[in-house]
């Protein structure tokens, strides 16, 4: 705990040190160099729960700087295996027999280990090899120290660290976070998960999921058949597959695509070691510990947004925006359509002539520019589909890509029981007799629309100017009860002082609660808005 904190606070002061000196952008970018740097040793060092919240801060691009994000990329959970010792006691711990009474032999070395779990191979009685994920020795407590060491955290950056506050909750975060990770701990619930995922592509043979065994499975040991893999990342093996590395890539999307956007549970943490691949070029899908969940309501906006995004439709791809939460409400919905039009208009052969790095950061630049946030829901989502653009992306090029994902798209729409007709009425959309069609019911709109509008800036207003003249009011309060109890005390006046001291108390009571109500509202409203 002393080793987290004590990073942080410095981080916390050099911050602070760095806006009060109003320090350049250069000298801001090497300090979040450094700070990056420092954070990923640390990592490294400690750990445990640490390590997945580099990986999860690794995908916020969005919320933080370029030079912290350069230095925490491409973490990996990989962590030296614990002393077989141990892992053998937590196994004959749950099992409540000895190791033979189940198994012929188990390698006493690890296959993989990572932060919360470590797997080993095992020959069963009749013969069948498995794979056996054990839960790390005493990480049960190392969790809760984390977990508590990130909330006083947590709680110092809510309050004091000088960044805008209302492009994300850290309280959701917070509670998101504990409740992916405190499930992760529960290889019982991993189970559940990848029995539903085994039912979900049981009719889909370009995809694996190993066999589990109930029996030997509990809260800290799951047992699953041993299935023999190629890494997506092993070029030289992946040459000598029965299928091209195009098809793999189609096949990734066909598979993940209907996850992003159908109800249900989508693979959250599909990184290349968690997706292999078989000679015959089936995807092996493995550790179905962290998992995200889609509502239904999501589900049809995103399946909204793809098709504006394909028939470019962009006035209905906005809409669909605002209804995830992604658009905050100051944002014009023109301006919006016109961006999208012209990031759209990019051509793959115009991709390959510009610096996709600067682009990257260019575009996050605009992200925090704009009137857009992040809803907190969807960032294990954004993990998940981030982690797959990057598998796809070195197996397939840009142009490749875009060949792929209408195809497929399309092919599932047909699935879901909807046909091209409602493609062409979103095509329809677009078009320019449509749209004027559009903007004349739209234009009959705006007053109604205006009105509205004016109402509920009205109540922001009137809202913002009851906390304000409360906390003035009550610093009046303050202010007479000080003067009152510097005459009661100069005059000996009992009486005064006592009256005067208490009406101070009420007065600064006051003020302290409504200038806290005053900058929580201040908060929540846009950097526009500020």
């Amino acid at each position: 705990m002393w080793k987290v904190l004590s990073l942080a606070f410095i981080i916390f002061i050099q911050i602070y040190w760095f806006k009060i000196s109003k320090k350049s952008d250069a000298e801001w970018e090497k300090l979040w160099e450094s700070i990056g740097t420092r954070f990923r040793r640390t990592l490294f060092e400690l750990e445990g729960l640490l390590i997945k919240i580099g990986q999860f801060l690794s995908i916020r691009a969005d919320l933080l700087p370029h030079g912290f994000i350069r230095q925490i990329q491409d973490l990996t959970d990989k962590v030296p295996p614990s002393e077989w010792e141990e892992v053998e006691r937590i196994l004959e711990a749950e099992w409540g027999a000895p190791i033979e009474a189940h198994f012929e032999c188990i390698d006493k070395k690890a296959v993989a280990s990572a932060s919360i779990g470590e797997v080993y191979k095992g020959t069963l009685k009749d013969g069948k090899e498995t794979a056996i994920k054990v839960q790390r020795p005493q990480i049960q407590s190392i969790i809760q120290t984390d977990f508590r060491t990130l909330k006083i955290i947590i709680w110092f950056a809510d309050h004091f660290l000088p960044v805008p506050k209302g492009f994300i909750n850290f309280k959701v975060l917070f509670q998101e976070l504990k409740q992916v990770i405190e499930r992760e701990l529960d290889f019982s619930k991993e189970m559940i998960s990848l029995l539903y995922f085994k039912n979900r592509f049981k009719h889909t043979e370009e995809v694996k999921i190993p066999d589990v065994y109930p029996e030997l499975s509990t809260k800290k040991v799951l047992v699953m058949e041993w299935v023999e893999g190629i890494r997506l990342t092993d070029d030289e093996r992946l040459g000598e597959l029965e299928v091209s590395r195009q098809e793999l890539a189609k096949r990734l999307i066909s598979i993940f695509l209907p996850q992003w956007l159908e109800p249900g549970a989508f693979h959250a943490d599909p990184h290349s070691g968690n997706i292999h691949v078989t000679k015959k070029g089936k995807i092996i899908l493995l550790d179905f510990g962290m998992t995200g969940e889609i509502s239904r309501r999501d589900a049809v906006h995103f399946q909204a947004l793809i098709e504006g995004f394909l028939s470019k439709n962009y006035p209905k791809a906005v809409e669909s925006l605002t209804h995830l939460g992604f658009l905050l409400p100051e944002a014009d919905p023109r301006t919006m359509e016109r961006l999208l039009a012209e990031l759209m208009s990019f051509q793959p052969s115009q991709l390959k002539e510009m610096d996709l790095v600067a682009l990257k950061l260019e575009m996050n630049d605009m992200v925090r520019a704009l009137p857009i946030q992040v809803p907190t829901r969807f960032v294990f989502l954004g993990r998940s589909f981030i982690t797959i653009e990057g598998i796809v992306r070195s197996l397939a090029s840009d142009k490749e890509l875009t060949d792929m994902v209408k195809p497929v798209f399309m092919d599932w729409l047909n699935k879901q029981g909807n046909n091209k007709w409602s493609f062409i009425w979103y095509w329809l959309q677009s078009q320019p007799l449509f749209k004027l069609i559009h903007s004349f019911t739209e234009f009959s709109k705006l007053p109604q629309k205006l009105e509205h509008l004016k109402e509920n800036e009205q109540r922001r207003e009137f809202q913002f100017t009851i906390y304000e003249n409360s906390k003035k009011h009550f610093f009046q309060v303050m202010l007479l009860g000080f003067i009152g109890t510097a005459a009661g005390f100069y005059t000996d006046e009992q009486i005064i002082l006592y009256i005067s001291a208490g009406a101070a108390a009420a007065g600064g009571a006051g003020f302290l609660i409504y200038g806290h109500k005053l900058k929580k509202w201040m908060r929540y409203m846009h950097e526009i808005r500020r």
